[in-house]
């Protein structure tokens, strides 16, 4: 059972988009990248980038590694902008990037509903869109450079309903509903939840992805009753006030105690590592935001180059999907548990390094 905190215009907006994907190849050794009039402003124009917030572990990771690759790359980028959640921010800072002579605009928006007129203006005047881990409702994108986000609610649905045995109480901190990635995750969670684990009651709640928030909403719960789970949907953001709230508690404790509250996260950030290796939490999905950096690099680059992708596998062990408005390369986002949160390979191993 599933117990839905939200409105109904909240739960109406959760079903908005839907996905078509076929099969055929990109560039490299499984498919077609075509030259053609996909950009404007050829090799050399200048890329503008918008950081979408700075109060994120992940997000700063992200910033780090787009700002590395810039500086070790044939790149010819702006001086990026930060819009600290903000879509105002967004705006003014797109309309500033343009002024600059970009040619082509990364962004990641964080309410996906409310970018649309942005992204008019910027088809108009032929300014390719990379849109790093959130997907744009309306107005057209070059690509989109994601992981597969109901993957991530699905993934943490299994590993919690198997660990509780099919019974208990989960408390999930939903992302901000006006985000695809809220609402794709809330909605995989919920559905794999109603259907294979049907004795597992889920307190959705509403978060807007606010660290104190959740915090709020779980201290109420523990208030109600015994909370035998957690589904964080971003670590970055919960995982310090969820540690120290369950501290306070006298809940921190490690699997093996039967008062251990199993908690999977999202976003695969070292401090995710290191409390999965204490035992304070128990999985992890990570996303890559090494490859979201490169990734949203080279597809503007590509765009800058009148470059072309179709539907399919690629290079780099992703899927390119059809979009309404365009396309999104969705990229491999793997589970991290105890097993495999040493993996050298993962992102969170090698930050610092």
């Amino acid at each position: 059972m599933r117990l839905h905190r939200t409105t109904t215009a909240v739960l109406a907006l959760a079903t908005v988009v839907a996905l078509s994907a076929s099969a055929c190849g990109r560039s490299g050794k499984s498919g077609s990248s075509s030259s053609g009039s996909g950009g404007s402003g050829g090799s050399t124009g200048k890329i503008g980038i918008d950081f979408p917030r700075s109060d994120s572990d992940f997000w700063n990771s992200y910033a780090k590694y787009v700002n590395d690759d810039v500086k070790s790359g044939n790149i010819n980028a702006l001086t990026p902008t930060n819009s600290s959640n903000k879509i105002d921010n967004l705006v003014a800072n797109v309309q500033s990037l343009q002024g600059q002579g970009a040619k082509a605009v990364i962004m990641a928006p964080q309410d996906t509903g409310a970018i649309a007129n942005t992204l008019e203006d910027l088809a108009g005047k032929k300014i390719p869109v990379v849109s790093v881990d959130t997907r744009p409702d309306k107005g057209n994108v070059y690509m989109v450079v994601r992981a597969d986000n109901k993957a991530y609610g699905e993934k943490a649905c299994k590993f919690l309903g198997d660990k509780l045995g099919g019974k208990g109480t989960v408390v999930e901190f939903e992302g901000d509903l006006t985000s695809i990635n809220g609402r794709d995750r809330s909605e995989a969670f919920g559905d794999c939840m109603s259907k294979s684990y049907p004795g597992v009651k889920v307190l959705a709640e509403p978060t807007e992805w606010k660290g104190d928030v959740a915090a709020a909403k779980l201290q109420d719960a523990l208030n109600q009753g015994t909370v035998n789970g957690i589904y964080m949907q971003a670590g970055g953001v919960f995982l310090a006030p969820t540690i120290s709230l369950l501290q306070q508690k006298n809940l921190l404790v490690p699997p093996t105690d039967p008062k251990h509250i199993f908690i999977v996260s999202n976003d695969g950030i070292p401090d995710e590592f290191k409390a999965i290796k204490a035992g304070q939490i128990d999985a992890t999905v990570s996303q890559p935001a090494d490859l979201y950096a490169k990734y949203a690099l080279f597809y503007a680059q590509a765009a800058l180059q009148g470059k072309t992708f179709q539907p399919g596998p690629t290079d780099h062990q992703s899927t390119i999907i059809s979009l309404p408005n365009g396309l999104e390369d969705q990229l491999p986002a793997p589970l991290v548990t105890s097993d495999n949160v040493s993996d050298p390979s993962l992102w969170g191993n090698q930050v610092g390094k």
